[in-house]
């Protein structure tokens, strides 16, 4: 397959007006220079412990970039005229407050089945609603269920309400027609994730794939995990949804490893964490009757290996058992470039309050700043975009 469809500029950004083409190149500026990330990073979380007026400079900044607005409803536009060019959308509620009480969190499952409904009025143009478990209940409660310690009966009360209102959440998933797919936490309480997602899997994944759970590859141990899982859903009679990510906590994994004193469950190296992902990659599309995969990657190369696959097992590009993926507000290139070429291409579009988001915007001008070469391709594609409309002129 001749490697050249993403480097369409005008396909990438077009649905980009020339001042959001300007903006996104001012961010991407931005976030080349590691330094201005970490002072970005230190100034926010300073500005907004003093209460200091700085989120409508967040908001037209970096959450214009990665968010698609602060309610469910400002996302339509976009969603729909995204899907006007065969790109679809991924809904996920982005706040990340960990610890609440079960009033709230039972608050929470009701939003979520409601926007599990809003995206249902929006027809085709949402599959999938992602959610993190941490959303679903405490991270404290998961981490002991993860380490199997006794708990409380404080706490066995708190796990019976995860397991409820993820029962809830995925059967309602089920009965609407609509995809839950449930996002990779941390190492310490994944375990205890993916043991609970299993017996969703089971329960809501027999005659269709409702539940998508989620492998965060830059762990060493996921390919002997999928193979395991494999031989379980075949046990019981039921599929596998996957979304694939090569992972979003490395540092934080490596730096508790150490202090704890346990073998990092993270790859040595970025090559490593390449060869994991493709081999996972390979796994599910070589089982493609039993595995749905969403693969999420802003990587070029897993994305033609993807569709290589694909051409060689005679999987249509449109086959609902294969999704590629990238976040809102990073590799358009791949994104429409892919939508154009016929294939189940999604945009994993955030949303929520601009304080709640923050986290999850740090992570994300983190990873830019981070990650080899990722910054560079999406400036230079920018730019390459904003000469070819000044010479069309």
């Amino acid at each position: 397959m001749q490697k050249k469809i993403f480097d369409n500029s005008e396909k990438a950004f077009k649905l980009k007006s020339d001042k959001e083409l300007n903006k996104s190149i001012f961010m991407f500026r931005l976030m080349s220079r590691q330094w201005m990330v970490s002072a970005g990073t230190w100034l926010t979380n300073f500005s907004l412990k003093f209460k200091l007026p700085v989120k409508p400079i967040i908001r037209n900044t970096i959450f214009d970039q990665f968010c698609g607005g602060e309610t469910s409803k400002e996302c339509v536009p976009v969603i729909q005229k995204y899907y006007q060019h065969k790109v679809f959308t991924v809904f996920d509620y982005a706040s990340e407050i960990r610890e609440k009480s079960d009033a709230e969190l039972e608050k929470d499952i009701e939003d979520q089945l409601e926007l599990a409904n809003f995206a249902l009025e929006q027809g085709e143009a949402i599959p999938f609603l992602a959610i993190k478990p941490t959303q679903l209940g405490s991270f404290n409660t998961w981490a002991k269920v993860n380490a199997k310690e006794k708990l409380t009966p404080t706490e066995q009360k708190s796990w019976e309400g995860i397991r409820n209102r993820v029962d809830r959440l995925c059967k309602h998933g089920h009965d609407i027609g609509l995809r839950i797919m449930v996002d990779a936490e941390e190492f310490w309480i994944q375990t205890a994730v993916d043991d609970l997602i299993e017996e969703m899997m089971e329960k809501y994944n027999k005659e269709k794939i409702v539940v998508y759970s989620t492998v965060q590859c830059y762990r060493w141990d996921r390919p002997e995990y999928m193979m395991n899982l494999l031989k379980k859903a075949k046990a019981k009679g039921f599929k596998i949804g996957m979304k694939l990510v090569r992972g979003a906590y490395m540092e934080k994994e490596n730096a508790r490893a150490e202090k704890m004193g346990y073998p990092t469950p993270i790859c040595k190296s970025k090559k490593e964490t390449d060869d994991v992902f493709n081999s996972v990659l390979k796994f599910c599309l070589n089982n493609i009757e039993d595995i749905s995969v969403y693969i999420g990657t802003h990587n070029e190369e897993s994305s033609y290996l993807a569709m290589e696959i694909m051409q060689q097992k005679g999987i249509a590009k449109n086959d609902k058992r294969v999704w590629f993926s990238q976040l809102y507000g990073m590799s358009d290139h791949i994104t429409f470039n892919l939508a154009d070429n016929g294939y189940n291409s999604c945009k994993y579009m955030p949303f929520g309050k601009v304080d709640e988001v923050i986290p999850y915007l740090i992570r994300r001008a983190e990873e830019n700043s981070s990650v080899k070469g990722q910054t560079g391709r999406e400036l230079s594609l920018l730019l390459e975009e904003k000469e070819r409309r000044k010479n069309a002129k």
